[in-house]
């Protein structure tokens, strides 16, 4: 009886002095936490702890204890019953409406789902699911239910917490990335977040010269102070606030305030990577030129790890000494940037290979608009001999015939995975004001993405429509423009693209070759890039004259090696150069002599009826590509069985595309958000990898390197 007379006195005394605040009292249940009874209110555990002296932050409740519960930011949905002792006291003013849901989306348990990963997945706190579906407070979640998951209205939260005394502006450098720049401060990537509540979600691009919020290393403003050092700590299972500020000799709010996320995400929670003080010093910058990241994922051990990454455990204990605390989900551990080049790396952060297939939802309902050329309105149905020939005519409708045939055969594959896809095709006409027309009649905010038009002119007519919704546009054949829209999807690589890669190729493979570069007057830019990439490099000039072209024989062969295997770039869109060079070389092959011949840009030339097949295969002719040979796979027989005809590359790419593009929305409804976080994938005879550009738009950067042997063209393993 004296502990609630206590507490009247208490409550009048808050009654007298707060004037329009409002209270309301808990009586403290048996398994209840501060931070669950700070969720059912509202409230951060600190204004809690504010008005309840007697409680300490950290320490277990004790059932039945009584709890004063400021109600300024109280927005609960239940109303915890008042103890009879106390209900006379009077209220100052009304209290505010409950906050409830504005909908419930139902969602139905699936394999290994669990309360929490519900809660990240939804944004609604594990109580929130309860709440809703009481059966959760006596038996734990089970495949196969069926939850009502609440919605709430979106609240712009703004605070002037930030104490600028505590905190840095912090410019970003050229090939810095979130990742890198919250390993250099000791904080999490949430952290950063939350200091800069300006950042998008959507992205991980920062740009260069970009300004951060970041906490201030202590000491580094005040001369004599001794700096301090971070150092990265995984929460373990129940570890409390109070526990760990006594480990590290500091309270609990400085914890909070070198971690503001733990604040939004509702308390100190398993797996938590926090920012907290180490007196030790750091020898070496940590920065993408040395270093690459990898953020450990739920249920990994040390031995599958250290699989995946191609690391032994001691080398990666070296680098990440937290570590010896154990292997915990959500630590980012810092790798060479040498095993990069066996990895899928992405801005820094390594890319774990993400199964497409086995990650579809099938709720998510991908709505596609596509825009081709068919030009229907030139083709003369009445004669199949006229179609036929006006479709030969032209490059437009063979593209367009190509690519939407693919398509078809890959929603087709999606349907058998379950997932609906509503597709409206519109033929462009080949004309700016046609697709005017059409842009007219459709409501552009339905669309997940829009497939086409081909011509770059009217793409950016289309894009900038688009924009306007932020749906992605897709283009099919180009590689690059000089659009500045960043919902352009280039699903070509481009030529410089492709020619980086044939000389990052060159370059891994190399030991001791004669390199011997031959290139035409249009080409010298190429030249010089090889000859800057290969300095000790041999330049064979081209005799250019007005109706032939060609190189002095007797002056080539005098660049040859018989000590050294010679490796020749040809670079030229002449077909008559082509023939002649590669003649020469094949020619020149003997027991002394090995030569084989490569370029960075396999164009028209090297296509040619004049060109020797023969000599490109005893010359390993070898080259970069956007596609690859394509198998005996499914693709084709299922393109077989329904049209009756082996498909054109053209029709591959559609498949290729369209199911990439499919697979990417029924995974994560947002294909920008896909992008950010799925590397690279690859299909039939196409493979992709987009990447961001600041405001250009996205560029796949994937491509293969293939080569002439034995009469067939095959792809090397790179």
């Amino acid at each position: 009886m004296n502990r609630i007379w206590s507490l009247f006195i208490v409550l009048f005394l808050f009654a007298i002095n707060t004037y329009a605040q409002q209270f309301k009292t808990h009586a403290v249940k048996e398994g209840e936490t501060l931070n669950s009874i700070s969720k059912i209110y509202r409230v951060t555990p600190f204004n809690i702890l504010k008005y309840n002296k007697e409680i300490k932050l950290g320490d277990p409740l004790k059932p039945n204890t009584i709890l004063v519960i400021p109600m300024e930011a109280s927005a609960s949905d239940t109303s915890p019953t008042i103890p009879d002792e106390v209900v006379a006291i009077k209220k100052p003013v009304q209290e505010e409406e409950q906050e409830t849901p504005i909908g419930f989306k139902s969602h139905r348990v699936r394999k290994k789902e669990t309360l929490f990963g519900l809660s990240q997945r939804f944004d609604v706190s594990e109580e929130d699911i309860k709440r809703y579906n009481k059966e959760l407070y006596s038996k734990a979640l089970q495949k196969g239910m069926r939850l009502r998951i609440p919605e709430y209205a979106v609240v712009e939260i703004v605070t002037d917490s930030i104490n600028p005394e505590d905190y840095e502006i912090y410019m970003v450098l050229p090939k810095e990335t979130r990742w890198s720049i919250a390993h250099k401060y000791g904080i999490t990537v949430d952290s950063l977040l939350s200091l800069n509540p300006d950042l998008p979600r959507t992205t991980n691009h920062l740009a260069i010269g970009q300004e951060l919020n970041l906490p201030r290393i202590a000491g580094s403003t005040l001369e004599g102070q001794e700096v301090q050092i971070y150092e990265s700590y995984t929460v373990p299972a129940k570890k409390t606030l109070y526990s760990l500020g006594g480990e590290y000799g500091i309270t609990s709010e400085e914890i909070i305030k070198l971690n503001p996320e733990i604040l939004t995400e509702g308390g100190l929670k398993e797996g938590m990577v926090l920012r907290l003080p180490e007196m030790k010093v750091e020898t070496e910058v940590v920065n993408t030129e040395n270093y690459i990241f990898y953020e450990v994922k739920p249920k990994q051990t040390e031995y599958s790890l250290t699989r995946s990454l191609g690391i032994g455990y001691s080398e990666l204990l070296a680098l990440n000494p937290d570590l010896t605390r154990g292997l915990q989900a959500g630590m980012v551990l810092k790798l060479p940037v040498e095993k990069g080049a066996a990895l899928e790396v992405k801005n820094s952060l390594i890319i774990d290979k993400i199964n497409l297939i086995d990650s579809i939802r099938v709720v998510n309902k991908p709505k596609l608009l596509v825009l081709l050329p068919f030009r229907t309105n030139r083709i003369d149905f009445d004669s199949i001999q006229k179609a036929q020939s006006a479709i030969e005519r032209s490059n437009a409708i063979k593209y367009s015939l190509g690519l939407y045939s693919g398509a078809l055969i890959a929603i087709d594959s999606m349907a058998k995975l379950g997932i609906s896809v509503d597709v409206k095709t519109f033929d462009t006409e080949l004309s700016k004001d046609k697709v005017r027309e059409i842009l007219l009649s459709q409501n552009m905010a339905e669309y997940s993405a829009v497939v086409g038009p081909l011509q770059l002119e009217v793409l950016k007519e289309v894009a900038v429509q688009a924009a306007t919704y932020r749906v992605p546009v897709i283009a099919p054949l180009a590689s690059e423009s000089d659009l500045s829209l960043d919902n352009v999807f280039f699903s070509v690589p481009s030529d410089a693209v492709l020619r980086n890669r044939m000389l990052d190729y060159v370059e891994a493979t190399k030991t001791d070759q004669n390199i011997i570069v031959i290139a035409d007057s249009k080409n010298d830019s190429t030249r010089a890039m090889i000859t800057k990439r290969f300095p000790v490099a041999k330049y064979m000039p081209v005799l250019e004259e007005e109706e032939n072209i060609a190189v002095d024989i007797e002056m080539f062969t005098g660049l040859l090696s018989i000590e050294k295997e010679n490796w020749v770039f040809l670079e030229t869109d002449n077909f008559k150069l082509v023939s002649s060079v590669s003649s020469i070389l094949n020619s020149s092959i003997s027991d002394t002599t090995h030569v084989r011949m490569f370029t960075t840009n396999k164009n028209r030339a090297f296509e040619n009826d004049v060109i020797s097949g023969s000599h490109l295969s005893n010359l390993s002719f070898t080259y970069p590509s956007v596609d690859k040979e394509v198998g005996n796979d499914s693709f084709i027989r299922n393109y077989r069985r329904r049209f009756g005809s082996t498909p054109d590359k053209y029709a591959v790419r559609g498949f290729d595309l369209t199911l990439d593009l499919l697979l990417k929305l029924a995974y994560k409804n947002d294909l920008f958000g896909a992008a950010d976080v799925i590397g690279l994938t690859e299909y039939s005879g196409n493979k992709f990898d987009y990447t961001k550009d600041i405001a250009s738009g996205y560029f796949n950067m994937a491509s293969y390197i293939m080569m002439y042997e034995n009469m067939q063209i095959v792809r090397l393993k790179q």
